[in-house]
């Protein structure tokens, strides 16, 4: 119920934003993307870890737009309520809170890095009507089709 709630105050609060919005979308291609690299890569993290992960990487957006809060920090307040109802162990939890912490840095544990990278490449880029006002960095935008 907590993460439904908070994906339509995403949406609701992100309804006039023409830049790339943090919806079901996007958190499924950042899961599919990750998840290839790590079968590509022979690393051992489960999918209900990537999966996980990516879901709730941008969880926190509401709180960073009504409250000035960092979204990965107000993700893993979110967060740490939405996986008190799940079976995942206590060190799993703390892999899925420390990677929505880490997931905006490149230089972080190699599954926040995996979230990081699969982040930006989510994004087409290439494609959207906003790239002129796009304030992102340039070696930060995705124009190429990798996954």
């Amino acid at each position: 119920k907590k993460y439904t709630e908070c994906l339509l105050e995403i949406k609701n609060l992100e309804k006039d934003r023409k830049f790339c919005r943090h919806d079901m979308e996007h958190f499924l291609s950042v899961a599919r993307i990750a998840y290839i690299i790590t079968l590509e890569e022979g690393l051992k993290y489960s999918k209900d870890l990537i999966y996980s992960i990516a879901i709730l990487h941008d969880i926190g957006r509401a709180l960073e737009y009504k409250e000035n809060i960092p979204h990965n920090k107000a993700g893993v307040i979110i967060s740490e309520e939405i996986l008190k109802e799940t079976s995942f162990t206590s060190e799993e939890k703390e892999q899925i809170l420390n990677s929505i912490c880490s997931h905006r840095d490149l230089n972080s544990d190699k599954l926040s890095e995996i979230i990081y990278k699969s982040d930006k490449l989510s994004r087409n880029c290439f494609d959207c009507s906003a790239k002129a006002d796009c304030y992102w960095q340039e070696d930060k935008r995705n124009y190429k089709i990798n996954y």
